[in-house]
């Protein structure tokens, strides 16, 4: 056998049913493992004290270079020549590591990076921030001192149940934390989410043996459906404009009704810039979103609002923070002042993206139009096949006209009806004469 190199960990070819193995010629016990996947790890195979064969992995080829395996597999070899047993002293750590103890590792880890998400990348700030406050207002309260060893799917499924109840935000501020969570179904839905992913990560990451939290059944949610009539549209148009007259944050203000022009995201709204926005295409160019980098086309009442924030502004934001370099964050507040001078009880951002999408459909746009202006896929179409054609661009603009319309006092062209019925076939055709069948794409 020849001293391992990187050409010949390369050349190391997966087999279809079966580990395949290279084995180092100068350091016995050194050598190099590719799964029938294709992934690749370097690892050490000795014998303990009791003459049974180990294995310890120690690093996956391309986070670990073969001189650096090198030199870890002679550590442990040499601990191993001392009568130690590393595979046995990491099952060890791994069996009497906490939940709190994971849970910071899979912080930690993520902030720096070397964990990947779905997508394949870093997982973002803002997801990281949500996973905290999970992890510190129900996780750690409710099981946070339990090994993860010990854990089982009941024991997961019951602390589902115990976060739906509220008893994880009573734990936490017995201990002197705060929360707004009241907690629910949905608050305990996306809790073990999140708890399942990052049990995951860690077990990817060999920090513990197996993911505990595999085969756990997360509570069924109801998702909400809160929309804005037409005359709610209307009473919220004539409450912000009594609002700017009252003195209420004109850059509150803007930044509401260009969630309403576009169905975009908060925070999509509050970080927009305005090297961003096209005004030749009709769109905005996100470099980074929830579903990555993105284009969203935009209509004219759009632009134009976009244009009156952006005139004599020196902010790289179009909304720009009233203090410092930054964006503006108080939307919130705003929203919820405005809406109680109109009368209008549980809006929140989320609702007046779906108004966005609710004044699409009810102007006739098929879902794929729809998911193409929202930003996300409908029914396994991914974004890749959301192109900037003249359907998006007729569509963003006849919506976001509408919604002005209203927004400003108009009659508008459609009724809107309170709660929208259940989506199902469509048997008018597509606005502007573009019918759903000349919208679908094809990989």
């Amino acid at each position: 056998m020849a001293r391992l190199t990187k050409r010949s960990v390369d050349s190391l070819k997966p087999k279809a049913n079966a580990e395949a193995f290279i084995w180092d010629g100068e350091l016995r016990g050194f050598g190099v493992r590719v799964k029938p996947s294709g992934s690749k790890a370097f690892l050490i195979q000795y014998r303990n004290a009791e003459n049974r064969t180990r294995r310890l992995v120690l690093g996956a080829y391309g986070v670990l270079t073969v001189e650096l395996a090198r030199d870890m597999a002679r550590q442990r070899l040499t601990d191993v020549a001392q009568g130690k047993d590393p595979s046995a002293e990491r099952r060890a750590v791994r069996a009497g590591m906490t939940v709190a103890e994971v849970c910071d590792w899979y912080l930690e880890a993520a902030e720096a990076g070397t964990i990947l998400g779905r997508n394949r990348r870093p997982i973002k700030a803002s997801s990281l921030q949500m996973d905290r406050s999970r992890i510190a207002t129900h996780i750690k309260p409710l099981i946070g001192p339990r090994l993860v060893s010990g854990l089982r799917v009941g024991d997961i499924e019951t602390m589902q149940a115990d976060i739906a109840k509220g008893k994880s935000v009573k734990a936490a501020k017995k201990k002197g934390r705060g929360g707004r969570s009241k907690g629910g179904a949905g608050v305990a839905s996306r809790t073990i989410s999140t708890f399942r992913a990052l049990l995951g990560h860690a077990a990817r990451h060999n920090i513990i043996e197996t993911n505990p939290a595999t085969g756990v059944r997360q509570l069924a949610v109801v998702k909400r459906k809160r929309r804005l009539g037409a005359a709610e549209i209307r009473r919220l148009g004539t409450a912000m404009r009594e609002a700017r007259q009252d003195g209420e944050h004109p850059t509150a203000l803007a930044a509401i009704r260009l969630m309403l022009l576009t169905g975009f995201r908060r925070m999509e709204v509050l970080g927009l810039q305005s090297e961003w926005i096209s005004r030749d295409d009709r769109c905005v160019y996100f470099p980074d979103t929830k579903s990555g980098e993105q284009v969203r086309v935009v209509g004219e009442a759009a632009i134009e609002s976009i244009e009156a924030e952006i005139n004599g502004s020196s902010s790289r934001f179009v909304f720009p923070a009233d203090i410092g370099t930054g964006h503006f964050v108080g939307i919130i507040r705003v929203l919820s002042r405005v809406c109680a001078r109109a009368k209008l009880e549980g809006v929140t951002p989320h609702v007046l993206r779906h108004t966005f999408a609710s004044v699409a459909g009810d102007l006739g746009f098929s879902e794929l139009t729809i998911a193409g202006l929202l930003g996300h896929a409908a029914r396994g179409v991914t974004q890749n096949y959301i192109h900037l054609d003249a359907a998006l661009v007729v569509a963003a603009e006849r919506v976001s006209r509408e919604i002005a319309t209203i927004l400003d006092g108009g009659q508008g062209s459609i009724g809107i009806s309170q709660v929208r019925k259940p989506s199902g076939p469509r048997s008018r055709p597509e606005a502007a004469g573009h019918e759903p069948e000349k919208e679908e794409f094809h990989a």
